[in-house]
């Protein structure tokens, strides 16, 4: 329970040059809230907002709920860009950071590492309030890590956050004040390192912590936005005696983990639906966990009933996949000659096309960089060429590694174009699985000793950013760097195109040409979600830059160019505009 405003301690804060007064939550669970002026006026966000926003404002993961991460903003052009200026930024909370900034009527807000959320004025980055949640330390006396919140939402008059122990938090988007708190995992070792997308009034998030063996599978949740009630959990993985429970053979709840949603989802208005994707069965390998079946419903893009959770289709990529090769990342909504179509794109840098009404396959557009799977032309069936799949203790060669080429740094979609805009990392693995004890509270991605090796068609360099046509997956062009890029895409309406790579530089792109129109280097790695948003009438380029990131960020780069080095140190979020 946290204290109203009213109850004041008596120390101050100074920040941005306005007198801040802290009001502190010592309840369990509770929160700490500072705060300054509230922002004036507050204008509701309703589902009408939802469907179509502002222009200038940036109010879910990737901007729209189609997922596009797309912004109409044109000010910025291919003409103009070499004219960027830094305007204003801001130090985050240090940790694993994966963020995306979101922006609302002119104001920021921004989750950062360990679970603090941030009002900042857009135009100059003055902190308006301030939220940090109080975690419990851990049994041994310590307290948790800061890991990565990639994203908030927003409702009505809340923001919405997840947090690394699977609660969801309801905050006043006046004060940051706490309104509710629901906890989603119950103790049991789940955890959120995305939020949420928010539609028809529900909240919809999927849960991750689900590769350790327990009684119990992974969901995808539905919460009512007003109060924080529960209205179903739909399980991502199919139980024995249920459709596609024999995918997983003869294997009891226990040892049935992995299909994590750890990426926000997407919604369809026209048809009712809220789409998600799932990732691979844990343990990785199929020889290791104990199957040979397809295990439903992993590796799948997920069409659920948002009123009820019930699962209208599922399309499964990667049938029994054993390496590790996600298919959970963003689903993006595009309709074109009178087709309604998702598309996606997993670890192995396969494009795929589903009818988004019904499911069905339309096109799997193959970069031509991995070596696991063929997949037939007319149904989508993905199938393990000879050799690749492993046996325990046996060293085997693939491409990508485990790291994948496409993760979650998202590609974007430009319908001006017609084109995706794809950071990539190019590379392969050899390694050598090894076994995992079946017992409660064991399970785990399982024991792998890796090596990683630069890609063949790309012996120099990691990094990869292309634009790839939407109709037939045509490469339009390409940019590649020495290290990882390590960003989510971001194209504007202005003709631009925006990401960075783990050597800590910013570019700019023309989105037609792939010319570099501008660059500059940021104090470490930039990472994140880079979005693009109006305040006081001038467009803005907000970019997170930050450590953690998992393999992209650390094992490959150490591996691949160890004479590259970053700060350790340097969450932050940078803000970029034209001269005035």
């Amino acid at each position: 329970m946290t204290r109203r405003a009213e109850t004041r301690p008596a120390h101050l804060r100074l920040a941005g040059g306005w007198l801040l007064c802290a009001a502190l939550a010592v309840a369990a669970g509770g929160a700490e809230t500072a705060l300054a002026q509230a922002p004036g006026d507050f204008r509701p966000v309703t589902d009408a907002v939802l469907q179509d926003p502002d222009a200038g404002d940036w109010i879910h993961w990737r901007r729209t709920l189609d997922a596009h991460g797309h912004s109409p903003l044109d000010e910025i052009t291919p003409e103009n860009a070499g004219e960027l200026r830094l305007v204003w930024s801001w130090a985050l909370t240090e940790g694993s950071q994966q963020t995306t900034p979101m922006v609302y009527d002119g104001v920021m807000y921004i989750a950062n590492p360990g679970e603090r959320v941030q009002a900042l004025d857009g135009e100059t980055g003055e902190l308006l309030w301030e939220y940090q949640r109080v975690r419990q330390p851990r049994e041994d006396g310590t307290r948790p890590a800061n890991r990565q919140h990639r994203n908030l939402a927003i409702y009505q008059d809340k923001i919405y956050l997840n947090t690394s122990d699977a609660h969801i938090v309801a905050l006043d988007a006046r004060t940051g004040e706490e309104v509710w708190d629901t906890d989603i995992g119950g103790g049991a070792g789940y955890r959120y390192t995305s939020g949420s997308i928010i539609a028809d009034g529900k909240v919809f998030s999927g849960l991750t912590g689900c590769d350790r063996y327990r009684d119990d599978t992974c969901y995808i949740i539905g919460l009512d936005a007003a109060t924080g009630r529960e209205l179903w959990r739909t399980s991502t993985v199919a139980r024995p005696g249920e459709r596609g429970g024999d995918s997983w053979g003869d294997l009891p709840v226990m040892f049935r983990a992995g299909s994590d949603a750890w990426i926000p989802g997407s919604y369809d208005a026209g048809h009712g639906t809220v789409y998600f994707g799932t990732a691979q069965a844990k343990p990785w390998a199929r020889s290791v966990r104990g199957t040979d079946g397809d295990a439903l419903y992993t590796n799948s893009t997920l069409a659920l009933d948002p009123a009820t959770g019930e699962l209208k289709w599922y399309f499964q990529h990667l049938p029994g996949e054993s390496h590790d090769m996600d298919e959970t990342f963003e689903r993006i909504l595009v309709d074109y000659d009178g087709r309604q179509s998702v598309f996606t794109m997993g670890k192995i840098a396969v494009l795929w096309e589903l009818d988004r009404g019904n499911g069905e396959f339309r096109a799997a557009h193959d970069l031509g960089y991995q070596t696991l799977f063929d997949i037939h032309p007319e149904t989508g069936r993905a199938t393990y060429r000879e050799g690749m799949v492993q046996e325990i203790g046996e060293e085997i060669h693939w491409c990508p590694s485990t790291a994948g080429f496409k993760s979650w740094r998202a590609m974007s979609y430009n319908p001006d174009t017609e084109a995706f805009y794809i950071p990539l990392n190019l590379n392969c693995e050899t390694g050598i699985f090894g076994p995992v004890e079946k017992v409660e509270g064991g399970g785990g991605a399982g024991p792998v000793r890796r090596t990683n090796h630069f890609h063949p068609h790309s012996p120099e360099h990691i990094g990869e950013f292309l634009a790839m046509s939407m109709r037939d997956g045509k490469v339009l062009w390409r940019h590649r760097t020495r290290t990882p890029m390590n960003t989510a895409a971001l194209t504007t309406s202005g003709g631009i195109a925006v990401a960075g790579d783990w050597d800590r530089h910013l570019y700019v792109y023309d989105a037609r040409t792939g010319d570099v129109l501008w660059q500059t280097r940021l104090p470490t790695s930039v990472q994140g979600y880079p979005i693009s948003y109006e305040a006081g009438g001038r467009q803005y380029l907000a970019v997170p830059a930050g450590i953690g990131g998992a393999s992209w960020n650390n094992l490959v780069p150490s591996d691949l160019t160890p004479e590259k080095r970053h700060p350790p140190t340097g969450n932050s979020v940078f803000v970029f505009a034209l001269p005035d």
